[in-house]
């Protein structure tokens, strides 16, 4: 048994309890139960810690720095491996390929078997020197800048013909370049003579007097690149963003023509097939072709890409190839791509950690995904599964159940034994396992209908298809269908459509939900009423910060060889604030005290006004339990998709698109999120969801399913209707789940 004493992380009461090793235990409870709190920031937190203790004080200067969790005592521990969804690097040269290995073994059986024969397998790298494409430097990509995003050609400079942020007319850099006497600046661009188009986009740096002033003159263009594009894009002011994204576009590169490798990697073939056109394939496909290959001086190698390959078409990743990016996966995918590298090592005894592993399956895939946990498991390994969905935690082995509500509400253990008897248990997921929605009754009529035609993107197959307008729409099939590329490709850009997904929200260590849904506006100013003084003292970012963290709360310490170390300020002792500003109060409540209500204890706090309009959203969407002042990098993907759905209900919008909003929704949740997205619809508003939860498609007044399967053998719409017409009639994927999921 694996021993926990006396947990106290975040807001766990005291808990102890014993899991079984080398068995797989599913943890269940509502959003913000202390389910995280127990897995991951208490077991997989102290072994990873145990672990980077063992290393040599230099090493661990590059690792990140692990508190020890709040705990008596933990015994019996394993070495944890945490499978989270935290997405694969977004660097640039990672592809699905390079991040299972499969690609490292490809080029190995290249550089053996391939010919002509090149050399050894740094030679079909894209890596390296010696295989990358010399243009694009093993990218595939080449960007340039679009002139007509920068300029006007029908103005001259003196009318604004410079369209970049910051360039415009009397602004600095306009003055440098109207002023450099390079060209007339009354002049209209498209008058320009070949010398002063040349000087005004590429002039290298040079000296010039603007009035008296001696200034560096350069052409639009390096100066573009120098001040915008040379910048990390995720820290540029929106509008920036927005500038960048639509002057540089990025297209195959010439000479590999995306490829990313050498002409002499290219022209090296197994079979008539190169290793770009291997990675260029579906892995299903790639996996069929591996298995044609056959040669004794690589046999061991081939037999280990054959199986990964296998497995990652077991897995339900069959429709993606080897050369696609790392950092367009989604969050379910990047747990998936992880899992199966751990299904291939030769480690047992480990404690295998998953946050809830089905996020983005359809029900026919949540299958398979429970044959690996079991593989996993019957290795000899430790499984913890962090899951809501009935079907995972009819596998387990042992379940322990959290509650009984979220936040300061839970933080205890509700049950702690087999599934009979949670069962029998009267706890609320003990209660609900068994709990189907039913198919509507009757179904709202559209009022009109927003169209999608010829939708060619990724792998649909020129899709027509009908959204219906005034009704709650569910999209849905299998993973690789194409959801998402319909809709967020095609429906997402339209005005009026608002999208909350899950992606992470952008923000400092100071973000929180009080800044973030801008609740922090009404709160600083009734506490500036209240009191007679200036709101600016209520903000941590301003003048009431604590001077000695700077309102943060922590303070960092670097420790140059070892690993830094956040401690709580001394002086603020977390509060993050001066001792003058905590003595004023709003009834009877300071700042401080404030920030670390939860939303639900807020909203009775404020009973009226603009905060509790927006503290009352937050209810709406199941966040009753965040805490005003909890740092935004602690929600989950879910809590993200919900916190920035609250935000745009405040919004007169007419179209919402969400995808997977069940995500780390407790089954007793869903019935809740049911009925707000019902509130939605009946205020007027289209609601389009992308979801695999049954009870949701059970709910909606329309369905459109997407399949057969995923790849190329997905892409078409499969079947448009209610779903009772669905139950009745149709022969997909999704219908025989459904059918049998409402029992008819």
């Amino acid at each position: 048994m694996i021993q926990v004493r006396g947990a106290r992380a975040n807001n766990l009461k005291d808990v102890s309890l014993d899991i079984p090793k080398r068995r797989l235990t599913v943890f269940t409870g509502v959003s913000g139960s202390g389910k995280s709190s127990l897995v991951f920031g208490t077991i997989a937190a102290e072994s990873q810690r145990l672990i980077n203790e063992t290393y040599a004080a230099f090493i661990q200067s590059f690792m990140p720095n692990l508190n020890r969790p709040d705990v008596d005592g933990l015994h019996n521990l394993s070495a944890a491996i945490v499978v989270d969804q935290e997405r694969i690097g977004a660097n640039s040269r990672s592809t699905v390929g390079t991040a299972t290995d499969a690609y490292t073994m490809l080029r190995i059986v290249f550089s053996r078997l391939g010919a002509p024969h090149i050399g050894t397998s740094s030679a079909f790298s894209f890596n390296t020197p010696d295989g990358m494409c010399p243009t694009c430097e093993g990218l595939g990509q080449a960007s340039k800048i679009d002139i007509d995003q920068l300029v006007d050609r029908e103005l001259s400079l003196n009318e604004g013909a410079i369209t970049v942020p910051s360039f415009g007319v009397n602004s600095w850099y306009w003055q440098v370049m109207a002023q450099s006497g390079f060209h007339d600046p009354d002049k209209k661009l498209k008058d320009f003579t070949e010398e002063e188009w040349a000087d005004f986009l590429h002039k290298e740096s040079t000296k010039i007097k603007v009035g008296s002033i001696n200034v560096t003159y350069e052409g639009l263009v390096p100066k573009i690149q120098r001040l915008y594009l040379s910048k990390d894009r995720e820290s540029m002011q929106a509008h920036i963003r927005a500038f960048v994204d639509r002057a540089v576009v990025f297209a195959d590169c010439s000479d590999c023509g995306g490829t990313r490798l050498s002409a002499a990697a290219l022209s090296s073939t197994i079979d008539g097939v190169n290793i770009a056109q291997c990675s260029a394939m579906q892995i299903s496909d790639l996996a069929e072709f591996i298995r044609s290959v056959e040669d004794a001086s690589v046999a061991p190698l081939l037999g280990n890409l054959r199986n990964l390959l296998e497995s990652l078409v077991e897995i339900g990743l069959g429709y993606l190839s080897l050369d696609r990016s790392s950092a367009t996966l989604s969050g379910g995918e990047a747990q998936r791509v992880k899992m199966v590298r751990h299904l291939g090592s030769s480690l047992t005894d480990v404690t295998y950690v998953f946050d809830e592993p089905t996020i983005g399956l359809h029900p026919h895939d949540i299958q398979r995904m429970n044959d690996l946990l079991l593989r996993l498991r019957d290795k000899g390994n430790t499984v913890l599964v962090v899951e809501h969905k009935p079907e995972v935690i009819a596998i387990a082995d042992h379940v322990v159940d959290l509650g009984p509500g979220a936040g300061a509400g839970g933080g205890e253990i509700c049950f702690s034994g087999d599934l009979a008897g949670l069962r029998a248990s009267d706890t609320l997921t003990g209660r609900h396992l068994e709990h189907r929605a039913r198919l509507r009754e009757t179904v709202r009529t559209p009022r009109g209908r927003l169209s999608i035609e010829g939708a060619d993107r990724h792998n649909l197959k020129s899709v027509d298809v009908d959204i219906p307008t005034g009704v709650l729409t569910v999209v849905t099939g299998v993973a690789g269908s194409g959801k998402s590329s319909l809709i967020h490709g095609y429906l997402a850009g339209r005005d009026g459509v608002v999208v909350a997904d899950q992606s992470p929200i952008r923000g400092s260590r100071r973000s929180n939900p009080a800044t973030y849904t801008g609740l922090l506006g009404p709160i600083r100013t009734a506490f500036a009423k209240a009191n007679g003084v200036k709101a600016a003292l209520f903000s941590a970012n301003s003048e009431g910060a604590c001077p000695n963290c700077n309102g943060i709360g922590l303070i960092y310490t670097d420790l140059a060889m070892m690993a830094g170390v956040a401690s709580v300020c001394e002086e603020c002792e977390g509060k993050r604030f001066t001792p003058e500003v905590l003595t004023y109060t709003l009834r009877g409540r300071n700042i401080s005290e404030v920030l670390a209500m939860s939303v639900a204890e807020a909203h009775e706090f404020f009973p009226s006004g603009q905060a509790h309009a927006v503290l009352g959203r937050l209810v709406d969407v199941g966040l009753s339990y965040l805490r005003l002042g909890q740092p935004l990098n602690t929600l989950s993907g879910g809590e993200r998709q919900r916190i920035k759905l609250a935000i745009h209900m405040a919004e007169k919008s007419s179209t919402y698109i969400l995808d997977e909003p069940t995500t780390g929704l407790h089954l007793a949740d869903v019935d809740k999120l049911l009925a707000l997205l019902d509130r939605l619809v009946d205020d007027g508003n289209t609601v389009v969801v992308i979801e695999h939860h049954q009870a949701v498609m059970a709910h909606a007044d329309w369905l459109v399913d997407l399949g057969p399967g995923g790849g190329h053998d997905g892409g078409q719409v499969v079947f448009t209707g209610t779903p009772a017409d669905l139950v009745a009639g149709a022969d997909t994927l999704t219908a025989r789940h459904l059918r049998e999921y409402v029992g008819a």
